[in-house]
């Protein structure tokens, strides 16, 4: 038995049809919905991360009618306890080369650690894909490889050593220490905390002084910039900029990104007149 764990849903499902496919990849696909690279980490006394991670989801959709619940700690405790109970399960991630990813993997490690040989790894940084057409490409995300390639991709599985293990191991604890608004990846498994507003001004610089749809905002700033926080956090700190009086917003900001709208202040012009 394998629990393969993948962060978010759309990189799930090339997953799910590979493990369909290939007998040898037989198993459970576990999807990690929770974006571990922006949010706190660090809990109060008396609250659970579940906890933790789900008020702040809450806030960052600024709906409160629908209620936002995170339990990737629950399924990650319960896929440990069953590995402790039978020798023969596995666990596998598969890793992009993405903050979220990276965060992850350091998240798991800090409880699969108790499963050495037995938590594995599939880094997809840095390597060669085919696409539809046949062409190479270095996808930065499951959700673009194709299933056939995932299975060949399935060779690349190989055991986190005690050596990662102890090398890797201190980065979450690093990183709940920090305890900052945003990790970013810098290559290989390295992460470096940021604040929360890092990606403010990139935000700012799609907006003009005439009201856009905050997705078109949003957008923009993920395609040319290539942004992964994914654009429901980046609504969040177009509201945020705006209780700040950096923006200003209009339309119902408790609803979609296309419908509310965003521009810049205008700016204040003082003319001197003088009297001949």
């Amino acid at each position: 038995m394998i629990y393969h764990f993948v962060v978010g849903d759309e990189a799930a499902k090339p997953l799910q049809e590979a493990i369909e496919a290939e007998p040898s990849m037989a198993g459970e696909v576990v999807v990690l919905r929770d974006v571990l690279s922006v949010g706190p980490l660090q809990k109060a006394e008396g609250q659970t991360f579940s906890e933790l991670r789900s008020a702040f989801w809450q806030d960052v959709t600024g709906n409160d009618k629908v209620k936002i619940v995170v339990d990737d700690m629950e399924r990650l405790l319960e896929i440990s306890k069953a590995m402790y109970e039978n020798e023969d399960v596995k666990a596998w991630f598969w890793m992009a080369p993405i903050p979220a990813d990276v965060c992850a993997y350091h998240w798991l490690l800090h409880y699969m650690s108790k499963h050495i040989g037995r938590f594995y790894l599939i880094n997809i940084a840095g390597l060669p894909f085919l696409d539809e057409t046949g062409k190479v490409f270095y996808p930065k995300s499951f959700s673009y490889i194709l299933p056939k390639e995932i299975i060949k991709a399935r060779k690349l599985a190989r055991p986190v050593t005690p050596s990662e293990v102890e090398v890797d191991g201190e980065e979450w604890r690093k990183l709940v220490q920090e305890d900052t608004g945003i990790r970013t990846a810098e290559g290989g498994k390295k992460l470096t905390s940021r604040s929360e507003d890092f990606y403010d001004k990139i935000l700012t610089g799609f907006c003009t002084q005439q009201f856009q749809k905050a997705s078109k905002v949003i957008n923009a700033a993920i395609a040319k910039h290539g942004v992964p926080t994914g654009d429901t956090y980046l609504g969040w700190r177009l509201r945020k900029m705006a209780e700040a009086g950096q923006i200003k917003l209009q339309g119902d900001t408790s609803k979609a990104l296309k419908d509310f709208d965003v521009k810049l202040f205008s700016a204040v012009v003082t003319e001197n007149n003088t009297s001949s």
